[in-house]
């Protein structure tokens, strides 16, 4: 029972509770009476407005900080190999597992299916999730990490965008090339630079006064993050085709992080580092996928589905992965 209080209070409230609000804030902004003097949606404004924020300043700030306090010794450096493992295994099980029905499908609604099932909104949700848990928290922040910035960020602008490639077409004035497109997004992700900073950074020791203010900085951007996901889920509004979005994230959500555990098991992990990482190999399907999918002629009914769906299976699967992996 204490167990379940836990996972309610620690984490359920606080990142629901925030995804409400962004959900609320979405909702009370379409009133027709919320334009700017440019007549634009406030809508539209306010969560590209929150969004530049975060991805230019909070969370590179938020990474430096919760760097500064995780423990990067052991085998943290694996946490990318296991999530290309995961990437990967989602590809395969998705392409080999529903050969039959993808092989009915339009290439475009192929291509969204195996992307939304193996890109996990490992960032935006994953890195909460790690830092709200009392088995896990800061100290183990630097395995999401690695497993987002190496792994699900480059798989996603390289092995995604290559796939889009194969199954879609680049929108007129996208560059086509995927190489270009990783190298384009590495170079202008603040992200990277603030995750090498950060490592530097270590070293030294920060003044208490400038520690309290960055981790106290950092936590609200950790909560800005979820209210983001809350506006970013209410605008989402197609459900019509469901059948493939559900067994993307049957695979995204469900096939993958059951046997990326068992495989992590079996090479001998156990406790918080393989907690983390079965957590993020089942995080619901990135937004990175509905950019992607725009951005290449994919079928994006199928992604937003899929995104919606995800995010609410998440509460079914979270007990469940902490219930089997953190009591042993």
């Amino acid at each position: 029972m204490s167990t379940i209080l836990q996972l309610i209070t620690n984490l359920y409230i606080p990142i629901f509770s925030a995804i409400s609000v962004g959900f609320g804030i979405s909702f009370i902004l379409t009133h027709r009476r919320f334009k700017n003097r440019f007549n634009a949606s406030l809508q539209e404004i306010v969560p590209k407005k929150l969004g530049q924020f975060l991805f230019w300043i909070g969370v590179p700030i938020s990474i430096i900080n919760f760097l500064h306090q995780a423990d990067l010794s052991g085998n943290v450096f694996m946490a990318p190999v296991i999530a290309w493992v995961a990437i990967l295994l989602a590809l395969g099980l998705s392409w080999l597992g529903f050969r039959p029905y993808l092989k009915e499908i339009e290439p475009s609604t192929q291509g969204s299916f195996l992307l939304s099932s193996m890109f996990g909104n490992t960032g935006y949700m994953g890195f909460p999730v790690t830092l709200l848990l009392p088995q896990l928290g800061a100290e183990y922040f630097g395995w999401a990490l690695f497993y987002d910035l190496l792994g699900t960020l480059l798989g996603a602008y390289g092995l995604g965008v290559f796939l889009a490639l194969r199954f879609g077409h680049a929108v007129e004035g996208k560059k086509s090339n995927p190489w270009f497109i990783l190298l384009q997004v590495i170079i202008k992700n603040p992200t990277v630079f603030a995750f090498i900073l950060g490592l530097f950074l270590r070293q030294i020791t920060f003044p208490s006064l400038l520690a309290i203010s960055l981790n106290g900085f950092a936590w609200s951007v950790v909560m800005l993050s979820l209210i983001l996901m809350g506006i970013r889920l209410q605008q989402l509004s197609s459900w019509r085709n469901i059948k493939p979005s559900a067994m993307a994230v049957s695979v995204r959500m469900l096939l993958v992080p059951i046997i990326v555990a068992m495989g992590l098991t079996a090479l001998g992990f156990s406790g918080p580092p393989r907690l983390v990482m079965v957590l993020q190999s089942g995080m619901p399907c990135a937004f990175a996928t509905i950019v992607i999918s725009d951005n290449y002629g994919l079928n994006r009914e199928v992604v937003v589905g899929a995104v919606a769906l995800s995010s609410i299976m998440l509460l079914i699967t979270l007990p469940l992965w902490l219930w089997g992996f953190s009591t042993w």
